[in-house]
């Protein structure tokens, strides 16, 4: 037993070191033999349940990622060939909207089809252990898209990421490193908005991304009607799923993302059934869609989401994007066992009450898109600057129309987290608006109906600045992921 467990570590070393060297990094290559996270074995339980489905431990695995109901499933290989659902896992984290990663900083999680290879796992990871979604893919730069070091990692924070506790990253970190013993090259990732259902089709009908998410559910079709990996090519900016050549072709179609699509087909067997489903899915969501299905409220201001099994053991928890997030529910699952070490640093999703008051209609318009979009690349502390009038004023020029009457919209209060004796999370303390910094004196106003904007002021923290914590998870974000 001993000889075996040598043996093991010493091919961990291995892959990882050959990891390492394709990743390009100056890690110390020995240091991985005896890195205790990146060799943990596989979990009882997990191989039991192997068993049960008739898995190999070192069988591919597949993972795929869902936004709107923040779960992370772990596919795998059966002996018949096919995958199957071995185990799903709460997401702690994910940051951004529903929707596809544009540019970097835009703190949006991606979506889309990804290939995960031995260079990608980090065993030395700064959230414990990671591996990179290899964003951005062709298809992403294709489009001109941006963005580095999006990762699925642990630590329960994100800024882009997606982000599980550590337990449930050392889970699926080994699942991936056996994979590879086992001599899979590279798993596939897919990561969606939400599980591409009529029901979800039908609320989002309007959203403006629901072109690139027909798209991407192609591959999801492939892979529900299959149970196999979809082969994932790009040309002509688009996804292209289980191309194989033509019948009087004498080579394989060359791919290229930003050119003309080549000669292809896609077996019959695979068109056929997928063409079924699509048309069945189809007509579901048109029978919803006449009956009144209310369309899904766009992004008002929130970042991201969390699953309500974590956001119900968090004082004043919230799951933002995700669902599950109505205090019935987070109070039903409060007793429930949370998988995993919630850490102090965790940031919840909030809303945006501000947004919320001015946007109160289930719609967006393009400004409301440019007001979000600008928003995020000022980042959210000088936008909200700019609202209750602190800083500098903005730039005159930039008025193409005269300003709305004032609306009497005051920004989240800070809340007090109560800290439970099994809790470790810590907030900023409670501040109180009546005894904020006064701004400087001004002279008295005489005329009074001037004055209407004042009970917004009166919930404001005039002159004073936002506290960021030494331990948060942006002043730790220069570490290496």
């Amino acid at each position: 037993m001993t000889h075996r467990t040598l043996v093991r570590a010493l091919l961990t070393s291995a892959v990882l070191a050959a990891g390492v060297m394709l990743a390009g990094c100056d890690s110390d290559q020995i240091s991985l033999a005896q890195n205790a996270k990146a060799n943990q074995p596989v979990p009882p339980k997990l191989v039991a349940a192997m068993t049960e489905k008739d898995m190999d431990m070192q069988s591919p695995i597949l993972v795929r990622l869902f936004k709107q109901e923040a779960e992370l499933e772990v596919w795998k290989q059966t002996r018949s060939g096919k995958f199957a659902l071995l185990k799903t896992y709460p997401i702690c984290r994910w940051s951004g909207d529903l929707g596809p990663k544009v540019r970097e900083g835009d703190r949006q999680a991606p979506e889309g089809f990804y290939s995960i290879n031995p260079s990608q796992m980090n065993p030395q990871s700064a959230y414990y252990l990671s591996f990179n979604t290899g964003y951005p893919n062709a298809f992403d730069k294709a489009l001109g898209r941006t963005g580095s070091q999006l990762m699925v990692h642990g630590d329960c924070s994100s800024r882009g990421c997606y982000a599980m506790t550590d337990e449930q990253i050392a889970e699926i970190y080994s699942l991936g490193r056996e994979s590879f013993f086992g001599g899979q090259k590279a798993f596939q990732l897919q990561a969606y908005p939400f599980r591409m259902t009529p029901v979800n089709m039908a609320k989002h009908r309007n959203n403006p991304n629901m072109p690139f998410w027909k798209m991407i559910k192609e591959g999801y079709d492939h892979f529900e009607v299959t149970k196999q990996e979809p082969k994932v090519d790009f040309c002509e900016k688009k996804y292209v799923f289980d191309a194989v050549k033509a019948p009087n072709a004498t080579r394989d179609p060359i791919f290229d993302a930003s050119a003309k699509c080549p000669a292809y087909v896609i077996p019959e067997e695979i068109a056929s059934a997928v063409r079924e489903k699509e048309q069945q899915d189809a007509a579901e969501t048109a029978k919803l869609v006449s009956k009144g299905t209310p369309v899904a409220r766009l992004n008002t201001g929130i970042d991201g989401g969390m699953n309500a099994i974590f956001a119900s053991k968090i004082p004043e928890g919230n799951t933002g994007l995700s669902e599950g997030g109505d205090s019935q529910s987070l109070q039903s699952m409060a007793l429930a066992r949370a998988p995993g070490t919630i850490p102090g640093t965790v940031n919840p999703p909030r809303p945006n009450l501000a947004v919320q008051q001015e946007e109160p209609v289930v719609a967006t318009t393009s400004s409301t898109a440019r007001v979000a979009s600008s928003e995020k690349s000022e980042g959210f502390f000088s936008s909200f600057a700019q609202k209750v009038g602190i800083g500098g004023t903005a730039d005159a020029s930039k008025t193409t129309a005269p300003p709305p009457a004032p609306v009497a919209a005051a920004p989240a209060k800070p809340k007090v987290a109560e800290a439970r004796p099994q809790s470790v999370v810590r907030v900023a303390p409670k501040a109180e608006p009546k005894q904020a910094a006064k701004p400087a004196p001004k002279p008295q106003a005489t005329n009074t109906a001037a004055a209407a904007p004042a009970p917004a002021s009166s919930t404001q923290l005039a002159g004073s600045a936002p506290v960021v914590q030494t331990n948060s998870f942006d002043t730790r974000f220069s570490a290496v992921k």
